[in-house]
């Protein structure tokens, strides 16, 4: 039976993308999305991936939500979390493990990936709140890693550079310009390139792998 995965902001962008390349590799996928109802039957019409409305900032609602998942899908073993404010991604990453957690104890399997940021990793004038988030959610993996390690559960984050995605794209020219002159492979990253990443460490052979962090980000901050 093919494992339920929940991608949080997973109809659009990178989350877009990493739902599209889990149902690829043989999983069952739930997109969780917060407010574009059209957008997300868009999405999925276009891709098959049933998707579910819900706030990741809301304690309750995600218990709701991952309860809604198993009751159409099945028990939830594989956590996927890409969102992008401050509520979202600190309250959003408890939140979700919290609801998704004691199954995966009880089942003594879970993946869970959170999705970080350069940003989160270097600072970035202008981005106090987005840096603040983005950097709480590489301390948040570490700890977690430690309590699911002898339960069978890994987590693991990823620290995306600069993508290309609507969020890039709404950055004026001149600016994009400069950010990509500061990456040494001298382009953008794509969704794809972070979707792949997510494949790799929610992969049943990736046990040994957990409290780490994988920077894709073509060389731009290397630590």
């Amino acid at each position: 039976m093919a494992r339920v995965a929940i991608v949080t902001g997973g109809t659009r962008g990178i989350g877009e993308a990493i739902s599209v390349a889990l149902r690829d590799a043989g999983m069952t996928v739930a997109a969780n999305y917060a407010g574009n109802d059209e957008r997300a039957r868009a999405f999925t019409e276009r891709t098959g991936i049933k998707a579910f409305k819900w706030d990741v900032s809301d304690h309750e609602a995600c218990i709701a939500g991952v309860r809604a998942v198993e009751a159409e899908l099945g028990p939830v073993e594989v956590l996927v979390k890409w969102q992008e404010v401050i509520d979202t991604n600190l309250g959003g990453c408890f939140n979700m493990a919290k609801a998704a957690w004691d199954g995966m104890v009880a089942r003594g399997y879970g993946r869970i990936v959170n999705i970080g940021s350069i940003n989160g990793q270097a600072g970035q004038y202008g981005q106090v709140n987005y840096a603040a988030a983005k950097s709480g959610i590489h301390g948040f993996t570490k700890a977690l890693a430690q309590e699911g390690a002898r339960a069978g559960i890994t987590v693991n984050a990823i620290a995306p550079g600069y993508i290309d995605t609507d969020m890039v794209a709404a950055v004026p020219e001149d600016v994009l310009g400069k950010i990509v002159a500061r990456i040494p492979v001298g382009r953008l990253g794509r969704a794809d390139e972070i979707a792949r990443g997510v494949v790799f460490l929610v992969d049943e052979n990736a046990g040994f792998v957990t409290g780490s962090t994988l920077s894709i980000n073509g060389g731009q901050h290397m630590y």
